[in-house]
């Protein structure tokens, strides 16, 4: 693991932006993130067929854009094998930057959500999401950085279309995210230790290696036979091996506070301390401000869809308690929130 050091106060990461609000990935929920406390934007990141980089969840767009209603592409809708998986869509890899600009971005969660604001936002470039990023530091005299998240690595290197180098040389290529923190992202492993060689020259850029369910493996080394499971990667041998190529871990926040039959929030378990003996920090994942995603124990009301902020702050206070380093959360207020109660007793 390398010294670099993110801040001493838990981060607040805007996952995909503020995408409680607005269509994740959007500039406009970028924005509203910022202004509304984030200490990172996370944009997950694809790759068009021209070799530009986009912020998408996946790189099928059937169920985040308008793609469906445009005839002319109707054609381009196919089954791929991403990651072992069949999926029936239409995908990045397959539209150049100018086709995918016709497009415009929809709500993911449409349920929970709503669909308001469908229509009005283009897919957003990695290129960007930094200007963005870089007006809006200027502007407020702050330092908001950047999290993103490289999306099925290996399948678009097999499509030749590998996206690390061209991240780095993103990254290198613009005064802002030359300074501010950056926190590359993956659920692989060989791309995070082939950019840890990467590096010298950018030590503002820290990796963070994601955590999936324990039983699953990391795709790359699925895709070369191999044996490793997340679940290795969390005992002692495993996190020690984790530090010696990145800077923290992603899990999931159940495996940090695990819930009980009840819908409650249980004891930590050893996982902050483990990870934080070997070096790592630990960035837990995802907190939503919806009932449907909290511990039952922490609704307001009966119904899995209503907004609960009181809920959420709880949630998110309770993981802070017990030691994480950083939280991704879809509504960065709420974020923000928890954290400044978590540290100065103060309201929101």
């Amino acid at each position: 693991m390398s010294e670099r050091s993110l801040a001493a106060r838990p981060q607040v990461i805007a996952h995909r932006g503020a995408s409680a609000h607005l269509p994740e990935h959007t500039l406009a929920a970028y924005a509203r993130a910022i202004a509304d406390g984030a200490d990172l934007i996370e944009p997950d990141l694809v790759m068009t067929r021209d070799g530009v980089l986009v912020a998408r969840h996946e790189n099928e767009i059937g169920a985040t854009t308008d793609v469906a209603e445009h005839p002319y592409f109707a054609v381009r809708r196919t089954t791929k094998l991403i990651d072992g998986e069949l999926v029936e869509g239409w995908f990045t890899e397959d539209f150049t930057l100018a086709e995918l600009k016709t497009l415009r971005a929809r709500e993911r969660l449409p349920a929970l959500r709503g669909t308001s604001h469908d229509g009005q936002h283009a897919v957003a470039t990695l290129e960007e999401i930094i200007e963005l990023l870089a007006a809006e530091n200027a502007r407020r005299g702050g330092a908001v950085g950047l999290i993103p998240e490289i999306k099925h690595g290996t399948w678009f290197a097999q499509a030749g279309l590998p996206m690390e180098q061209r991240l780095l040389d993103t990254l290198r290529a613009h005064a802002c995210t030359r300074a501010v923190p950056v926190v590359i992202q993956s659920f692989e492993q060989a791309n995070l230790r082939a950019l840890r060689r990467d590096l010298d020259d950018l030590p503002n850029v820290r990796l963070l290696q994601l955590i999936d369910e324990p039983e699953a493996q990391p795709w790359d080394v699925r895709a070369r036979g191999g044996t490793l499971r997340y679940a290795d990667l969390l005992t002692a041998a495993g996190l020690r091996e984790v530090a010696g190529y990145a800077d923290a871990i992603g899990p999931n926040a159940r495996a940090v506070l695990p819930v009980d039959g009840e819908g409650r929030l249980g004891s930590p378990t050893p996982l902050v301390r483990d990870a934080h003996a070997a070096g790592l920090e630990v960035h837990a994942w995802t907190f939503r401000p919806e009932n449907v995603f909290l511990p039952r124990s922490l609704w307001h009301g009966v119904e899995p869809a209503s907004r609960n902020a009181e809920g959420s702050i709880a949630e998110i206070r309770a993981h802070l308690a017990a030691g994480i380093d950083a939280l991704f959360t879809d509504d960065p207020a709420l974020g923000r929130c928890a954290v400044r109660q978590s540290q100065h007793s103060a309201k929101c």
